[in-house]
């Protein structure tokens, strides 16, 4: 009898999407009945596509353990590509004889740009090229004004994503896959240890306390997403302003990196009692308008969105840039959450504002360079929500009213750390303090900052700039904009 025809491998190539459940590529490419590769390419190689910060990286690299380890339970790998991305899907799909490539979709230009050309190439050479959405609850294109344009509101787009109808159930992990065999060379084949995503020698260890605050994986998504439900949904909408207390999700870099995916989050929500549903849902639709803003404006990462800000006197301030990035500004809250920053890579959202507004308003220091610091350090250091966040701080992003305002770093310390206990944890210099003074110490007594053992400008710093002169020199420089044109 002839021997039949051996079906032609398919490859899944995983992205921001490092999961197995709800991954619509992946059960389309299950569905095909074809033996899977399923591969993640590292692409540091084109310059139009943001090489992943420091933090991310190394978050990279446990996500990708897991996947493998999940993979290998049902008898597959996860193979690593290294290496121009087009060059390395086209070789691939060359040397295994593959008839189909699968993917999620990416919404940033660059990566758009090489997803559209590849697909064209591959389908030339008789390829099946699918690529699904699996990384928003709705498509950009899909949110749209009544004259057929983006939004430029979150209100008025979030109201409109709402009423496109119900997010559609995330799909559970597909059972029973199979895996094609790989032959034993393959160009541009990498190990997760080639791809050097953790701190490498001679470079100190700088991950000691992003490895004993965070857990990568989907399972480890899983158990956070449950974790929250159970414990942080009731109360979130009061309780997600103090970064004293656990009252936020923390889902943020599993939602980056996509071992959980919105549709997950979206439903488990929906189903759960708690009285913080309705503004998780909205944070999620935050997200959602951040990506809509990527994709219709694609030089958001680099262009401030409203025009006019082109023109705006940004200074250049080195010493003030470190003292920020260090943690020592004097303002407690400020130097506190830029300290969880550099030890965990990640900061309360709430913090993350104030921060920010003192870097781009106290300081009047570019928000570009604060973003780039935050892309870096972040193990969420999201392509859309970092930049569109950063601009709404500044002033010249999407919905940014009042772009004036400016964050009063004591008074937002005062209000959502009361005892000071974030101040406390992140500051222990300042521990001793009561909490009267611990957000403005220079108004401690001497018989205070003695029995907390202070000495300022020894122990901690004195504020690098007065608040009302910071304000003051803000505003003046907003007030020379006025009347400019936006685009």
């Amino acid at each position: 009898m002839p021997e039949t025809a051996a079906i032609a491998p398919a490859i899944v190539w995983f992205r921001d999407d490092l999961r197995l459940a709800d991954h619509p590529a992946l059960a389309r490419a299950a569905k095909s009945g074809a033996p899977l590769v399923c591969v993640y390419v590292l692409d540091d190689l084109n310059p139009d596509i943001r090489t992943l910060g420091s933090a991310s990286r190394w978050w990279l690299h446990r996500a990708l353990q897991a996947l493998d380890t999940a993979l290998a339970e049902q008898g597959g790998s996860l193979l690593l590509l290294r290496g121009d991305e087009t060059r390395a899907i086209a070789g691939l799909a060359e040397s295994l004889g593959a008839g189909a490539v699968y993917w999620n979709r990416r919404y940033a230009l660059a990566q758009r740009t090489v997803d559209a050309g590849l697909k064209a190439s591959l389908r030339q050479r008789g390829l099946t090229v699918e690529s699904a959405g699996g990384s928003l609850l709705f498509e950009p294109w899909e949110v749209q004004t009544g004259s057929g344009g983006p939004f430029r509101v979150y209100t008025p787009f979030w109201r409109a994503a709402c009423k496109l109808g119900s997010v559609a159930p995330p799909l559970p992990a597909p059972a029973g896959l199979s895996f094609a065999r790989l032959p034993a060379q393959l160009p541009m084949r990498a190990t997760l240890e080639d791809l050097k995503l953790l701190p490498q020698p001679p470079e100190p260890d700088w991950a000691g306390g992003m490895r004993d605050a965070w857990t990568g994986g989907e399972a480890a998504a899983t158990e956070r997403l449950t974790h929250f439900l159970a414990r942080g949904l009731h109360g979130y909408a009061e309780g997600r302003d103090r970064p004293d207390q656990p009252a936020t999700s923390r889902l943020s870099p599993y939602l980056r990196f996509g071992e959980v995916s919105p549709r997950q989050a979206w439903h488990a929500v929906q189903a759960a009692e708690g009285s913080g549903r309705e503004k998780f849902l909205a944070e999620l639709g935050w997200r959602e308008f951040c990506y809509s803003l990527l994709y219709h404006y694609p030089d958001l990462p680099t262009r401030n969105f409203r025009r006019e800000f082109d023109d705006m006197p940004w200074r250049d301030d080195p010493a003030g840039v470190s003292a920020w990035q260090r943690g020592q500004t004097g303002y407690p809250l400020v130097d506190a959450g830029m300290r969880e920053l550099w030890t965990t890579g990640w900061m309360h959202n709430r913090v993350r504002m104030v921060v920010a507004s003192f870097l781009v308003k106290h300081l009047l220091v570019d928000w570009r360079v604060g973003e780039a610091w935050f892309w870096d350090t972040l193990v969420d250091a999201d392509p859309a929500s970092n930049v569109a966040n950063w601009q709404w701080v500044a002033g010249c992003g999407a919905d940014a009213a009042p772009y004036f305002r400016v964050f009063n770093p004591i008074l937002q310390g005062t209000k959502f750390d009361p005892k000071g206990d974030y101040v406390r944890r992140w500051v222990p210099e300042l521990a001793g303090l009561p909490a009267a003074v611990i957000h403005e110490p220079w108004k401690a007594s001497a018989g205070q900052l003695s029995a907390a053992g202070v000495k300022l400008g020894r122990d901690y710093p004195e504020p690098i700039i007065v608040h009302e002169d910071g304000r003051k020199r803000a505003l003046a420089a907003f007030a020379t904009l006025t009347g400019k044109d936006s685009a």
